[in-house]
């Protein structure tokens, strides 16, 4: 790392709109990125990190988020002075940003080549031809299979990581000086995410570019930083080089954050004694190949012949990269999607094959949580609205369904005078929070969490698993936890369930299994996960 910074971030301030609760999303932000180097800057939810990187990019949103104070110089210009033109020709040429969902963020009706060549047609001469070209050979860089095929293909036809790699081609397509990570691999297995950090790290080394990422994982901190900015309600309360940082934490704050990452050590835990909750036997999902003329076996075979089973005051914990099955498994025992062949035992009753009106019982009896609880909330009905709403479906009063929902405000450590609230008054994790109080409210015997805490921050992330457990042991529940997040998996899950293409690889005890691993798969799932010792550091 030499030379001048890349980018220089000096007192910067952005105004929030008035009643907001504080006055500044980021007041007196002050850091430096310098060539080649990768500054991780993290903290939790509303702590400024996002609003610092879209303030570089020149893309918060008119009239809602103003700077109003400092500045931000890429190679020595300031562009919190630039017009809305220079901010153009200098995204993609000096600075480029790599967003979380890549889904959202890449146009659905062009090609992938078509988008990365959009790049080179605004900011360079290149005829057709040459830029083609060069396109490919970004794409080739990323480790793309086929990059000439995959010039050619729309996102849908791809999968998570390699639209992830897409845009980092894009980004890097004209070497910026600066780029912009961020959260880029929150929603991604450790094996691709482990694909997409050595490729970020790569592309720094190769080519002398600064990063900054923004995340709330420690793992993927202790995996790549250089340097870490931390940030706590839009101020920097300490900043440093990545060991010191880890080593020697001066805030309470970081102290805090570090010590709530989990460990990849489970700790040890007793078998679960209760009776089986809820049960899969031979479960086979197939998608497609249902029409007049198909033949048998003919369409997409996701889930291949799984047998699971949960116990009452019992954690399985379902682990596999994106497409090995997992969510599939999990919506047909909860019967959001059909069960191709095998059987779904709840309470003795085989419920893979019986009508609507059948299932209907047995409906309040298994519960899921979701990743995303803004979605699964209506956003236009007040969440106490959202909580009684199954209760009284199944016959009980408004007025104890109202009580009940009031109790549990409590035991998610929320006030009661949340159920007037809508959904969007709430943080991501109250809003987590909420969703396990809906779950609660219909009295289930099993609640199923995909991937319920993977879009949280480490601290709440941290409260959310440990009121998981709490309500498992309180109400003797069966809990079936849907992750790739193999911290998460190894803290909460009494025992692991390892999946690969549609298929169980290996299954037993969470501390037997991190510790000797027997399937080659499993193996590689645990080397892959990011910052593998750093809990076990951080604890010593």
């Amino acid at each position: 790392m030499t030379g001048k910074p890349v980018l220089s971030i000096r007192n910067l301030s952005v105004a929030l709109p008035e009643g907001a609760d504080r006055r500044h999303a980021v007041e007196n932000v002050s850091f430096d990125v310098d060539p080649g180097e990768i500054v991780c800057v993290v903290g939790e939810s509303g702590s400024g990190k996002s609003v610092t990187a879209f303030s570089v990019m020149g893309l918060l949103p008119p009239g809602e988020l103003k700077p109003v104070q400092g500045e931000i110089l890429l190679e020595g210009e300031n562009v919190l002075t630039a017009s809305p033109q220079r901010l153009r020709d200098l995204r993609g040429t000096r600075m480029a940003m790599i967003f979380q969902e890549p889904a959202t963020a890449l146009n659905p009706v062009m090609t992938v080549g078509q988008q990365i060549d959009e790049v080179l047609r605004i900011h360079t001469g290149l005829p057709p031809a040459e830029r083609k070209a060069k396109v490919i050979g970004v794409l080739d860089a990323m480790h793309l299979p086929d990059p000439a095929g995959a010039y050619d293909k729309y996102p849908h036809q791809m999968s998570g990581g390699q639209r992830q790699r897409v845009m980092i081609a894009a980004a890097m397509a004209l070497d910026p000086a600066i780029l912009i990570a961020d959260e880029p691999t929150t929603a991604l297995d450790v094996t691709t995410q482990a694909q997409i950090l050595t490729l970020i790290k790569e592309m720094q080394e190769r080519r002398g570019t600064g990063v900054l990422f923004i995340t709330h994982d420690f793992g993927v901190v202790a995996e790549i930083a250089d340097k870490v900015v931390v940030m706590r309600q839009g101020s920097v309360v300490e900043s440093g080089p990545a060991g010191a940082i880890f080593e020697n934490p001066r805030e309470d704050y970081t102290r805090m954050l570090i010590s709530s990452v989990p460990s990849l050590d489970p700790p040890a835990r007793e078998p679960a004694q209760g009776p089986v909750a809820v049960e899969s036997i031979g479960l086979v999902k197939r998608y497609g190949g249902g029409g007049w003329f198909a033949k048998k076996g003919e369409g997409f075979l996701a889930v291949k012949g799984v047998d699971l089973s949960v116990r009452r005051g019992e954690t399985l914990g379902v682990v596999g990269e994106s497409g090995s099955g997992k969510s599939t498994v999990a919506r047909c025992i909860v019967r959001l999607i059909d069960p191709t062949e095998g059987a779904v035992r709840l309470a003795g009753t085989d419920i893979a094959k019986l009508s609507t009106r059948g299932l209907r019982p047995y409906r309040r009896r298994i519960q899921i949580v979701f990743q995303d609880p803004y979605r699964s909330l209506n956003p236009r009905r007040t969440v106490g609205a959202s909580i009684i709403e199954g209760p009284m479906n199944f016959g009980l009063p408004k007025a104890e369904a109202t009580a009940r929902a009031r109790n549990l405000m409590g035991l998610v450590g929320l006030k009661p005078d949340a159920l007037e609230r809508y959904p969007h008054q709430f943080s991501g994790g109250q809003r987590q929070r909420l969703a396990i109080a809906r779950a609660l409210a219909m009295e289930p015997d099993v609640i199923i969490a995909d991937e319920a805490v993977s879009a949280l921050d480490v601290s709440v992330q941290k409260q959310v698993l440990e009121l998981l457990d709490r309500v498992k042991r309180e109400f003797d529940l069966a809990l079936l936890f849907i992750t790739h997040d193999l911290r998460v998996a190894a803290q909460i899950c009494d025992r692991i369930m390892v999946m690969q293409r549609g298929e169980v690889v290996e299954a037993g005890p969470t501390r037997a299994m991190f510790r000797a691993p027997k399937h080659p798969y499993t193996a590689a799932l645990l080397a892959a996960a990011p910052g593998r010792g750093f809990g076990e550091t951080v604890a010593a």
